[in-house]
């Protein structure tokens, strides 16, 4: 009510200034009469009894005040140019701090779409006039407007040496006990995301301690799950108390909120147990109504973070179970390469809608052969040339899925007719082998070299046409003997090496290794992904030697290692003769 009344005891005495030269008496009764009027309101006030052509004017600039104000307000919300919001700087409309700032706010979400223009706006010298306008009322500027303020200049290229711009930051600096919460959080994402300059990154630290130390001020769902969006990234003790104020607040969560905190860990790969135990437990104990898409960045969220949960891994199924004809072929498919195979009932498949005559999403389960090609080509030269020459990880990740498809119909599906990808586009590309070597796969490699004692008797590092890299293969004859491997025809290769017919009675061996992200959460299950991985590479022939992360680090020393390998390939060809 103050600030109203001081508002409007403003707007009275500029226009009061304005015609003073003409009737300076007439001005003074004026606001004498404002301000009896407002104050007290009566009736009786001796002001009351002026003549009407006195007070017809102040009655009439009370009335048309507030509707000046809408007018202005609606003008700025509706300008399509920065022309139009320029040109109300002059005319009849007379722009207070606050429809100033609201202006630059509007010329900023204008000149996203033309960010060539502005060059243009700062040069023009009604947008300086602007500025000074600002400057000169900053601290009339309300707290909400200010903090789209700040980013809005930030956006438009103000210089950082503008005083306009310093001022601004100033008067944030000022104001920071006494802003909102979501404001703070609001400035803090316009100064990490809008502005890299130094004094930018100062005023973010500064809001940032805030932040830290106000947390206990959260007291909806929605300005938490914000909050962690925005900004939690950017302050590790920040997220720490918003991880703790999500605990006390979860139980007030929706779906989506549920479903935001969950994207939002998954993508700063920040696991934290107590959180999604709590998050767990709502998913399970709720009656929720889970949307198509909740269910998959559900789904995505918990095999990134590798958490299993059984109860809710089986609802996930039982819910998307009845949604799969609706799904597309890049969701299940983006969910099911992080998530861990079900513990009951496991189903092992893939999306295979990109192959023709499948015209919706599907799932390729043992049994279910692709669809037949329509076209009798039997290739799909067409989508190929689309995918390989990609560059983006998004591309390969898209290619890596079409060569598991085109694995699948290959080697478990020998009835299958339809298309297939050429030989040229199987062969593997220059990033089939351009990953970081791990300490377990050095240890590994050095030990296999030692094991094989010379180069022709084993390959390391084999990329296959099915999309998956052996860490190492070696063929064994009928006696257990290492055989030259590139001597023999390598089906397996896109490109084989080898002109000779392995001899009867010789094993195939393939090395994976699996290191610690490829298991699920407390657990010596593997992750879906890579349980596709070892059916493939059974079905092309191969015996496999595991070589796990937790029994690996048991082992000391180099001969250890080396029995340890043997041992293993013993144990593979023993079991495969058991058969």
């Amino acid at each position: 009510m103050a600030a109203h009344l001081v508002k409007r005891c403003t707007c009275l005495l500029r226009e009061a200034a304005r015609q003073a030269p003409a009737m300076a008496p007439v001005g003074r009764l004026r606001l004498a009469w404002v301000a009896h009027k407002t104050l007290t309101s009566s009736a009786t006030s001796p002001i009351s009894h002026l003549p009407g052509s006195l007070m017809e004017p102040v009655e009439k600039e009370r009335a048309s005040t507030p509707y000046i104000e809408k007018q202005v307000d609606h003008l700025i919300k509706k300008a399509t140019r920065p022309e139009e919001l320029l040109e109300l700087l002059g005319g009849s409309h007379d722009l207070d701090s606050n429809q100033a700032a609201m202006v630059l706010i509007r010329l900023s979400h204008l000149l996203s779409e033309k960010p060539e223009d502005k060059g243009l706006l700062i040069q023009d010298a009604h947008f300086h006039q602007l500025l000074c306008l600002l400057n000169s009322q900053i601290a009339s500027v309300w707290h909400g407007t200010l903090s789209k303020l700040l980013g809005s200049l930030y956006a438009l290229g103000i210089p950082k040496a503008s005083k306009e711009l310093q001022s601004v930051e100033q008067e944030v600096r000022w104001r920071m006990r006494k802003l909102k919460y979501k404001h703070l959080a609001f400035l803090a994402e316009s100064c990490a995301t809008l502005s890299q300059e130094q004094h930018s990154q100062e005023l973010l630290a500064e809001l940032l301690t805030h932040l830290e130390r106000r947390w206990t001020e959260i007291e909806d769902s929605h300005t938490l799950v914000t909050v962690m969006m925005k900004v939690g990234h950017l302050s590790e003790p920040l997220m720490n108390r918003l991880e703790d104020k999500c605990l006390e607040l979860v139980e007030h969560f929706g779906p989506n909120e549920l479903r935001k905190v969950l994207v939002m860990l998954a993508a700063q790969s920040r696991r934290s147990v107590p959180l999604l135990r709590a998050i767990s437990y709502h998913l399970v104990q709720k009656p929720f109504s889970l949307t198509k898409d909740v269910l998959l960045d559900v789904a995505y969220a918990y095999g990134k973070l590798s958490f299993h949960q059984t109860q809710v891994s089986q609802r996930l199924a039982t819910d998307l179970l009845s949604l799969m004809p609706s799904l597309t072929s890049a969701r299940p498919e983006q969910s099911a390469g992080h998530h861990p195979a079900p513990p009951v009932q496991r189903t092992s498949g893939f999306c295979a809608s990109e192959l023709p005559s499948r015209p919706r999403g599907s799932v390729l389960q043992p049994g279910e052969p692709p669809a037949p090609s329509t076209t009798g080509t039997g290739k799909l030269p067409g989508l190929v040339c689309l995918v390989p020459g990609g560059k983006s990880q998004k591309d390969q990740n898209t290619f890596q899925k079409l060569l598991h498809i085109n694995a699948t119909a290959l080697l478990e599906y020998p009835e299958y007719s339809g298309p297939l990808l050429p030989a040229s586009a199987v062969a593997p590309g220059p990033s089939a082998l351009d990953r970081k070597v791990t300490p377990l796969q050095k240890e590994l490699q050095e030990t296999l070299k030692g094991l094989l004692g010379s180069a022709d008797k084993g390959s390391l590092e084999v990329a296959t046409q099915y999309g998956w890299v052996l860490d190492a293969e070696v063929l064994l004859d009928s006696d257990g003997e290492f055989l030259p491997v590139r001597d023999f025809v390598a089906p397996h290769l896109a490109q084989p090496t080898g002109s000779q017919s392995p001899p009867p009675g010789s094993k195939r061996l393939a090395f994976l290794r699996w290191e610690f992200p490829n298991f699920n959460s407390r657990s010596k299950d593997l992750l879906g992904r890579f349980v596709l991985a070892r059916r493939h590479i059974v079905a092309a022939g191969f015996l496999i030697v595991d070589v796990p992360f937790y029994e690996w680090l048991e082992l000391k020393s180099e001969w250890q290692k080396g029995a340890y390998l043997k041992d293993k390939m013993r144990k593979a060809v023993a079991e495969e003769l058991a058969k």
